[in-house]
């Protein structure tokens, strides 16, 4: 007789025990063993056979296929992934004893990684106190970007969920019938019946309510965003767990950024959108084209493709307006003009606005030399009809120099003999002292005095 085949899959086999609100003991009964030997699975001192795998699956109503992949290999990479920061560098870590910590610990490598997420929002915390920011008080918009950056703008749990919606969502149809499955149906609504909404809920008429106004990308993103928090509102809330906001505004901001990134997971799943990104040298239009999306809700998913192991390039997003008020920081790189950065005037996002819709490349040099590839184009947020309202922003999707030879608006070119444009994070802390286009003197630097010469430059600086 062949000995029955057995796997470890214990981090997959507790998660699923979490989803489902179950204690040990608890899942213990359904599946007819003891408590200890659940504890022995999900520290994977004991395999998973084939035949409680199908209990697992016949009781619990999951797919047997997606419980066998599960996460735990997304886990790993995770774990692999925050010991790979220079903070541990000095440890010699192989990737055999990583992988057997997250296996056999898996509870002490998820406290490892939350750890190591906190850490990340204190550093950057102190960077804001120190790096030109207002300290006057709590910025419950610091603390959203804050958020994000610490963990690079990926959340492997809401992509999980939200590939298993869209391919729901295929099944069916469409947006459309998937509200309809639920008895739910959706109308639009002139502009002025809406009264200044964009969607609208009713759950008395059961219906969701669009302005008719809104182009196919926006109303595809809000009937997402809509799918999202009906049926992502635990995972959302499982990825703001553990965190402490000093503000109210900053918990709601924040949530509101993970429910918009899960409606972009939506629209444009992870797996399918990156082996897309990656096909197509990540060119916006086209991508924009084949998921239904416009070019900054492509430009924002871009961001996005940071899934250990299947990463794609790691890109900065920033978004400003005509005044350079910047709306919108997403980072996924760890750029160091990330937080603070993007107000100066050499960088080809504010110079946009004269060549509307087009879109513009530029190779850019920080005063460190590290050199960046952008990609910039406006964007129009409103119309939609007639003396509409509306608002023109840029957007820039920056990368490092050394990814650039992946995207399509470098084709062609002589990476080798490019110019850079010279830029600086901000006036404050970019000391290159002939920039004509300076705003302030560089933290730290001493003026010349003009009583006897006065230079071309907005301000003369003393030698170091």
């Amino acid at each position: 007789m062949a000995k029955e085949r057995s796997i470890f899959m214990g981090p997959r086999i507790r998660r699923l025990r979490r989803d489902l609100g179950l204690t040990q003991v608890g899942m213990a009964e359904d599946l007819e063993v003891s408590p200890s030997y659940i504890a022995l699975i999900e520290t994977n001192q004991r395999p998973v056979t084939a035949s409680m795998l199908l209990k697992l699956a016949e009781i619990y109503r999951t797919d047997i296929a997606s419980l066998a992949r599960g996460s735990g290999d997304d886990f790993n990479a995770q774990i692999a992934a925050t010991f790979k920061s220079p903070l541990f560098a000095d440890l010699d870590l192989s990737p055999l004893e990583i992988q057997d910590f997250a296996s056999t610990f898996p509870a002490t490598a998820e406290a490892v990684i939350r750890l190591y997420t906190a850490y990340q929002e204190g550093q950057m915390a102190l960077a804001d106190q120190t790096g030109g920011e207002s300290t006057a008080g709590p910025d419950p918009v610091s603390e959203a970007r804050r958020f994000l950056a610490a963990r690079k703008n990926y959340f492997l749990e809401i992509d999980n969920k939200a590939e298993d919606l869209a391919q729901e969502i295929r099944r069916v149809g469409g947006y459309e019938q998937y509200f309809a499955d639920q008895r739910l149906r959706v109308r639009r609504l002139p502009s002025d019946v809406m009264m200044g909404f964009t969607r609208r809920f009713d759950m008395h008429r059961r219906e969701i309510v669009l302005d008719e106004a809104l182009d196919n990308a926006s109303a595809n993103f809000q009937l997402a965003l809509q799918i999202a928090y009906m049926e992502m509102t635990e995972v959302i809330a499982d990825s703001l767990a553990g965190t402490e906001f000093d503000t109210e505004n900053g918990e709601k901001l924040t949530k509101r950024a993970l429910a918009s990134y899960a409606a972009g997971a939506i629209m444009m799943p992870y797996h399918a959108f990156a082996k897309a990104a990656k096909n197509r040298h990540y060119d916006i239009e086209a991508l924009g084209r084949q998921f239904g999306a416009s070019f900054e809700q492509v430009a924002h998913r871009l961001t996005t493709l940071q899934k250990p192991g299947q990463e794609g390039v790691p890109f900065f997003f920033i978004r400003v307006d005509a005044a350079g008020n910047v709306s919108k920081r997403l980072d996924g790189a760890g750029f160091p003009f990330a937080r603070h950065g993007g107000s100066c005037p050499l960088w080809s996002v504010h110079s946009a606005f004269k060549k509307p819709r087009e879109v513009i490349t530029q190779w850019v040099e920080l005063p460190d030399g590290e050199r960046f590839f952008s990609i910039v184009r406006t964007v129009t947020a409103g119309g939609g009809g007639y003396g509409r309202p509306q608002i023109e922003r840029a957007i820039a999707l920056c990368c490092s120099s050394q990814h650039a030879h992946k995207l399509v608006y470098t084709q062609g070119t002589d990476i080798s003999a490019v110019q850079p444009t010279p830029i600086g994070v901000t006036c404050r802390l970019c000391h290159r002292a002939d920039c004509l286009a300076r705003a302030e003197p560089p933290i730290g630097r001493s003026l010349l005095s003009d009583d006897y010469r006065r230079p071309s430059t907005p301000f003369g600086l003393v030698d170091p």
